[in-house]
């Protein structure tokens, strides 16, 4: 059969697996061992548990639980709420503060778990109730929160660019500061839509500001402060050549756990038991993902299949921007029904010859990717983050979730276009820090 129209029914068979419920590895790896026997035969599965197990076999991995030990133990204390308090008291002053303080308790809030779904919970307890208790339009208070809690998967430390590093082999070093400034720039716009937004309902009492005493300031910032110390001592361990990103990732797991300890008395062995437990099951579950990803990838690669299509897309005369645009479709698409790391997995072991043959830098590559996984994130019908605001206010309806979301989705294919414009954005920091790749 030919590889092309093998890959398209290798395509349309995962699909239809993925859609029948069962979970995303165990999809990857019926499809493959499907596939294997019927064009390679049955001891074409002796190979797989080799396959299965090699592909854990990566100390980078390492780095995944402990930055999730590392965003749940912050998760599991009031960190988030105090994040929250420490910038309204903060931004009080500025117009539209209290809005711009939540997109900014998002935007650090991530970058120290990790996680979108944490980050939605933790800012959108606090948020939502109070932009809504002040007039804040539903759709505004909702919809900030929800593309908020996206920045989790781009702003370092961040584990889906850890799991682009490894299927990619890829420097998450260079992964973890391409994507700082993209993240600032979906930040702005994010702030700017809403104070926009909020200006139009024509409610300029909200744009009115409150005031707290010095005092006030100061008194919670020792709360939070060892956190933001903890985001930075790990970030200048891991690009001081200090230690390894795994290495640095169990620190900051050690001292995040240990805070959460003694500033939040987290104390309580049940308490810590769930952290622990919630930490390993996300992690296997992503970790059982990258496994199955491995055969699947290498049932692509037996079959011709990756080759065939890379061949093809090669012969194709067409500009390569026409060639960027389809694949962010594709990664657009493919958003919307699986999770950011299933996309990765099985999308960049075939994406990145491409893109490296069209001249598109890899590490730019990633933060286009990542953003994409973002707008996933925020669309029906699976949009993870819609559903975790809607648990958080009930009385808020997905539609007006969803509409509240979609203007923060335009922010981000602005945001894409003007990373395709001035690549830079996501180019530059890592090639100031750790030079430019030969």
């Amino acid at each position: 059969m030919d590889p092309l129209v093998l890959g398209a029914l290798v395509a349309v068979m995962t699909i239809l697996v993925l859609f029948s419920g069962v979970s995303v590895a165990i999809g990857l790896l019926i499809v493959s061992a499907g596939f294997l026997i019927i064009f390679d035969g049955v001891r074409s599965l002796e190979l797989m548990p080799e396959i299965l197990f090699g592909k854990l076999d990566n100390f980078a991995l390492l780095s995944i639980p402990m930055f999730i030990i590392m965003g749940a133990s912050i998760a599991s204390t009031r960190a988030g709420a105090d994040l929250y308090e420490a910038l309204e008291r903060w931004m009080t002053r500025i117009p539209g503060g209290l809005v711009i303080s939540n997109l900014g308790a998002c935007a650090l809030f991530s970058a120290m778990s990790g996680s979108s779904p944490a980050t939605c919970a933790a800012i959108g307890k606090m948020g939502i109730p109070e932009m809504r208790k002040r007039g804040y339009p539903d759709g505004v208070a909702a919809g900030s929160i929800a593309a908020g809690g996206t920045l989790g998967i781009l702003i370092p430390p961040s584990v889906t660019m850890i799991v682009y590093g490894i299927a990619t082999e890829t420097s998450i070093g260079r992964l973890f500061l391409a994507g700082v400034f993209p993240g600032l720039l979906l930040v702005g716009l994010f702030m700017a839509w809403s104070l926009y937004s909020t200006w139009r309902s024509g409610n300029t009492e909200l744009l009115a500001t409150g005031s707290y005493t010095w005092a006030q300031k100061f008194e919670i910032l020792p709360r939070v402060l060892p956190f933001l110390a903890i985001i930075v001592g790990v970030l200048y361990a891991m690009y001081g050549g200090i230690a390894t990103p795994s290495e640095t990732a169990a620190v900051g797991a050690l001292l995040c756990l240990m805070i959460a300890m003694i500033v939040y008395k987290l104390w309580n062995p049940a308490d810590l038991w769930v952290v622990l437990r919630d930490s390993t099951k996300e992690s296997v579950m992503i970790l059982f993902i990258i496994a199955a990803a491995g055969v699947f990838s290498y049932m692509l690669s037996s079959l011709f299949i990756t080759q065939a299509i890379a061949e093809w897309i090669g012969t194709l005369d067409v500009n390569r921007w026409v060639l960027m645009g389809a694949v962010n479709i594709f990664l657009l698409i493919a958003g919307f029904f699986l999770p950011p790391v299933a996309v990765i997995l099985m999308a960049a072991p075939i994406l990145l010859p491409i893109i490296i043959t069209a001249g598109f830098d890899p590490i730019w590559f990633a933060v286009i990717l990542t953003i994409n996984m973002e707008i996933g994130l925020i669309s029906p019908p699976v949009g993870l983050n819609l559903y975790v605001i809607n648990g958080i206010a009930p009385d808020i309806s997905l539609r007006t979730i969803l509409t509240g979301s979609l203007p923060f989705v335009a922010c981000m294919v602005i945001a894409i276009i003007v990373l395709c414009l001035f690549p830079g954005i996501a180019t530059w920091l890592p090639d100031a820090v750790m030079g430019k790749i030969p």
